[in-house]
């Protein structure tokens, strides 16, 4: 996605409480007042992952895309209320449609769309380039 970024690592990093190797979340592109946040991360072909996941024909493995959506979700929930706030995954229930791969720009799109208490539920897109690569729902719950 082209567009100017309004939130890079540094900001981030103030906000989740991942670093790398396991923080998949490089900038944010849009932050909607409709609770809709548009994040994206640059898949380097040197990730950790990519060596094992499978060799020859390396792919991101689909619990990671699901964790950084849920990184996306959270950035959202911290950006949004201008306080850090700690949370866990606590619900998946995404389909994956075809894989992100290495040198590929994963874009991640998150709404809000439940709160029930301490839980938050989000729908959520991974996109590469346009095409369309995961959807569905989590949820996270607010540590206590």
């Amino acid at each position: 996605m082209k567009g100017p970024v309004l939130y890079t690592i540094a900001d981030i990093e103030k906000i989740l409480p991942h670093r790398e190797p396991f923080l998949f979340v490089e900038r944010v592109m849009e932050l909607g007042k409709d609770s809709r946040i548009v994040a994206e991360g640059d898949l380097s072909p040197d990730a950790p992952f990519f060596a094992g996941h499978f060799p020859g024909e390396p792919i991101m493995p689909g619990v990671l895309v699901s964790e950084a959506l849920a990184q996306t979700s959270g950035l959202l929930i911290g950006l949004s209320c201008g306080k850090k706030r700690d949370f866990v995954l606590a619900n998946v229930d995404i389909k994956f449609f075809t894989p992100a791969r290495p040198g590929d720009t994963l874009r991640m799109e998150s709404h809000l769309s439940k709160e029930f208490g301490a839980l938050i539920q989000f729908k959520v897109a991974a996109f590469v380039d346009q095409t369309l690569i995961a959807r569905g729902t989590l949820s996270l719950g607010e540590r206590r």
